[in-house]
């Protein structure tokens, strides 16, 4: 047995659910008295904000359209290494970054936050993004997990791909940032894929991210875009942010007090998420 599973074997339930919910806008819960510190994330993919109380000013690195243009994996791969540092340096534990969606939508307002057009292209990028941020000891997130290609609507909006499409153009950056990038956190997307919201999306977050691509990691939500309690939990989503709690916390204890969701999944999230603060 782990020393994770020892620690989660001593949790109660409802300690267990407060480490689902951020405490706020940027850190996660801790438990003192259990020695589970609290994981801070920060936006962004060009720059460190941090907690955006600090009062320290952060470098703004090009944008992700403009490193995509370089072809250069080297220079990627250090500029990951600068915001690692940067990270660190604001005591940041997961920076939210990259952004890995495709250029394929013209109302897709986030595009400048993007690589490319090109999923290969964008899929080394990705994994030599995080091979840089991650050798500071700072976690990766890889966004917006899938399908996020506008701005309009996005909070209800669906994406409708075919699965061949879905292989081939939208989840082959993802892949590669999980399999040869090593990515500690990915973050689901606001949107629905195929009419079922990405943050409930079992295929997409235990068949095939978690099973078949052997991601270790948790899955955060856009901010805001958990929505669904039970359909989240069962779903595949580990963490909800910002806190504190919406749709889980009390709803998702008597949720699995109903047995609608089982503990066990509930101890694979807090297992999910133990590992990035230990990381």
């Amino acid at each position: 047995m782990t020393e994770i599973d020892q620690i989660i074997n001593h949790l109660t339930l409802d300690e267990k659910i407060s480490l689902l919910s951020g405490f706020n806008s940027w850190y996660t819960n801790k438990i003192d008295q259990k020695n589970i510190p609290s994981i801070k994330m920060s936006d962004g993919p060009n720059g460190v904000r941090g907690d955006s109380n600090s009062g320290k000013s952060s470098a703004c690195f090009p944008c992700a359209i403009s490193i995509g243009s370089t072809w250069d994996l080297e220079l990627i791969k250090k500029i990951g290494v600068a915001l690692g540092e940067e990270a660190q340096a604001k005591d940041v534990d997961v920076l939210l970054g990259p952004t890995i969606n495709i250029h394929r939508h013209p109302l897709g307002g986030r595009h400048f936050e993007s690589f490319s057009e090109d999923p290969f292209l964008t899929g080394k990028i990705a994994t030599n993004y995080v091979q840089g941020v991650q050798s500071q000891d700072v976690a990766a997130c890889l966004k917006h997990f899938v399908g996020n290609d506008t701005e309009y609507e996005r909070h209800s909006i669906s994406s409708n791909i075919d699965e061949k499409t879905l292989r081939e153009i939208y989840l082959l950056p993802f892949e590669m940032g999980v399999k040869q990038g090593n990515a500690k956190v990915v973050m689901s997307a606001y949107n629905k894929l195929n009419n079922i919201y990405c943050s409930s999306h079992q295929e997409l977050l235990i068949q095939i991210l978690k099973k078949e691509w052997g991601f270790d990691g948790y899955v955060v939500s856009d901010w805001g875009a958990a929505l669904e309690t039970e359909e989240n939990a069962n779903g595949g989503l580990d963490l909800e942010m910002p806190g504190p709690g919406n749709v889980w916390g009390k709803a998702l204890i008597s949720a699995v007090k109903a047995n609608k969701v089982s503990e066990d999944l509930i101890n694979d999230k807090v297992k999910r998420i133990l590992s990035v603060a230990e990381f």
